[in-house]
């Protein structure tokens, strides 16, 4: 029977909040992939709940110091450390790891079942990954976990606007990140770093371009194309220059720009048939890929400004 994933509101529980922003991505058959905001600036001073018994690892980059940290394992404290903000630390939910919470806390918790890190380790033909390396209370200086968590923070802010193809492929990553840095997983080997033949970049990009809102899962695309997800992503980016969530923030882009170069139809209306969550999201959006407002290359446009 499939164990529920120790996130969301399912994580929040043991660190008694009433609130726990998640997001998912499902870009692998075995499981779902999750990254959690866990915060409470004035917490009653308690012990963590036990969270449930889950072949899982959590993942946690901390957003704010926590210091003499009190950490326990199978009902026992086995550590004490001051926590600094930016540090990674590991956890084993089959350890029942616990924490005393005495002061405020800020931290992201990235859920990774062992199924996924099973199949980051199938793909390139690699050995099953037994455990992960870490001690309790032992915090890491992990630069990309800290890069991954700081770009999926701002999902967690505008859950409206984040697209999922976005989540699945910072969550791939980091899965990927964290089975070769703490797992022992060696990179997949030059020969399956390629692109993708033309007709298979060809499909891709035509299924993207069909749901411009984004809500084709990568599983999907890579399945038809007979492909693993990560193999997929690499090979796309290697194809196309960027990775699918990138590439498909510039096909919106596209569309919107062709809509305002030949309908006077308002920018709010623009923005939702080209895909956007809403007008805010589409002027952040296309700002920061154009380099100006919608608004202002529409005026250049129709003074005879060429497409960008």
């Amino acid at each position: 029977m499939t164990q529920a994933g120790v996130y969301g509101q399912r994580l929040g529980q043991g660190f008694h909040l009433k609130q726990a922003p998640v997001l998912i991505a499902r870009s692998l058959r075995s499981a779902e992939l999750a990254v959690t905001e866990v915060r409470h600036d004035d917490p009653a001073p308690n012990l963590s709940g036990s969270l449930p018994a889950n072949d899982a690892y959590l993942v946690s980059l901390k957003l704010r110091d926590y210091p003499d940290c009190e950490c326990w394992e199978r009902g026992r404290c086995v550590a004490k450390a001051d926590v600094r903000a930016g540090a990674t630390y590991l956890y084993d939910l089959k350890r029942d790891p616990r924490y005393v919470i005495d002061k405020p806390f800020h931290s992201l918790f990235f859920y990774l079942p062992r199924s996924a890190l099973d199949d980051i380790a199938r793909q390139p033909g690699a050995p099953r990954i037994r455990e992960l390396s870490y001690e309790p209370g032992d915090g890491h200086d992990d630069g990309v976990i800290r890069h991954i968590g700081a770009s999926l923070l701002e999902g967690l802010r505008r859950p409206d606007e984040t697209n999922p193809l976005f989540v699945d492929h910072m969550m791939l990553a980091l899965t990927a990140h964290v089975a070769q840095t703490y797992g022992g997983l060696r990179p997949a080997a030059e020969a399956n770093r390629g692109g993708l033949a033309p007709w298979q970049v060809k499909r891709a990009c035509d299924r993207l371009d069909s749901d411009l809102a984004g809500k084709v899962a990568l599983q999907q695309i890579a399945a038809e194309l007979g492909l693993s997800v990560s193999h997929f992503s690499r090979a796309f980016r290697i194809s196309t220059g960027l990775p699918p969530h990138q590439w498909l923030l510039r096909r919106r882009v596209h569309a919107a720009q062709q809509l305002m170069a030949v309908r006077e139809l308002p920018l709010s209306e623009i923005a939702i048939s080209a895909g956007f969550a809403n007008q805010s999201h589409f002027t952040r959006v296309f700002s920061s890929i154009v380099g100006v407002s919608p608004g202002a290359w529409r005026r250049d446009a129709q003074g005879g400004g060429p497409l960008a």
